[in-house]
């Protein structure tokens, strides 16, 4: 848990990505046995975004760092490392990072990948710190993308009307004024890994035709106990990282949580007694789509117009490991 200092790294620039085709609860309907009236009552989900056969999560990260570094007004020559946080890579190997390298034609910059479920975008604030004020690195692109429907089964009705695609991105480095990181909390619980996972496609169960008949590349949940654990260590991670910040519950002005679903924003937002004006959702239009969902809150605030300067913002986050962390950062 870090304190706060006055040494911090800040947000520079904001982008996202989401594809364009769109798949509603309507459309969810006609494949799996659910409605409209209940997906929305239970997830707050109203349309999710889904990539094309032919991309990759890393087409779509590419995408959020260009918009990210063309709003930040720099070039890929301006970066000095990139960081991507995905559950869903391209590939086991080459990292997603260095295709997104590739992809941006970033030269020999060192870029890679961390995996940490939808915690990993809190989770690569934290190691840029790190990086940039020891001096390892002056400005990074950290990139959380998702393509989590090509891992979905679409015969589960629990799991499919959940997840969507997209990428969003930031501009991070040390800041030069009052705003910036105030303080983290991170945490993990690994006795708890087979609550939410995709069971093949690792060393513990390598692909076979066996493993694929039995539907193991998809990833599997088991609903009620994550949402549990996750009001639970979100809520938490978010007390934790206000007192080390020295903040109160009465300074937030914006709560941004991981979009996962209605029913754990609002638990959390309870929890915490923050006003409902102050918890920013846009799950209804994205869905969960994991590392993406808080980088992608903050742009839609910021070109929304609602981030003024000074303004303190708490992000918070709960994922597959499981995993859990809260930013608080004054924008």
């Amino acid at each position: 848990m870090k304190k706060n200092r006055k040494s911090r790294i800040k947000i520079t620039g904001t982008g996202y990505y989401a594809p364009d085709k769109i798949l509603n609860n309507f459309d969810l309907e006609k494949m799996v046995d659910t409605s409209d009236e209940w997906i929305i009552t239970r997830t707050g989900i109203k349309e999710r975004r889904i990539a094309s056969e032919d991309q990759a999560t890393s087409d779509l990260a590419i995408e959020a760092g260009r918009t990210t570094l063309k709003n930040a007004g720099l070039g890929v020559k301006d970066i000095d490392l990139i960081i991507v946080a995905t559950s869903s890579p391209d590939t086991i190997f080459p990292s997603t990072a260095c295709w997104v390298q590739k992809g941006l034609g970033a030269g020999h910059v060192p870029a890679f990948d961390i995996s940490v479920g939808c915690t990993g975008f809190l989770y690569g604030m934290i190691l840029a710190e790190g990086l940039i004020l020891t001096g390892a690195s002056k400005r990074i692109l950290l990139i959380g993308g998702e393509l989590l429907t090509k891992l979905t089964d679409y015969t589960d009705r629990n799991t499919c009307v959940l997840f969507g695609d997209a990428a969003g991105a930031v501009v991070l480095e040390e800041a030069d004024d009052e705003s910036g990181m105030l303080s983290y909390y991170w945490k993990a619980d690994g006795k708890l890994g087979d609550l939410l996972y995709l069971p093949a496609g690792g060393t513990r169960i390598p692909a076979t035709a066996q493993s694929v008949a039995q539907r193991l590349h998809y990833l599997q949940m088991k609903g009620n106990d994550v949402f549990k654990h996750a009001v639970k260590r979100m809520g938490e991670a978010a007390l934790e990282a206000l007192k080390a910040a020295r903040l109160k519950k009465e300074d937030i002005d914006y709560f941004i949580p991981h979009q996962a679903n209605i029913r754990i924003i609002e638990a959390t937002g309870k929890r915490l007694k923050v006003p409902r004006e102050k918890v920013y959702s846009n799950i209804h239009k994205y869905g969960n789509v994991s590392v993406a969902s808080i980088p992608i809150s903050l742009h839609e605030l910021q070109e929304e117009g609602k981030l003024k300067k000074g303004n303190i913002i708490l992000m918070d986050a709960f994922g597959a490991g499981f995993t859990w962390a809260a930013v608080a950062y004054r924008w």
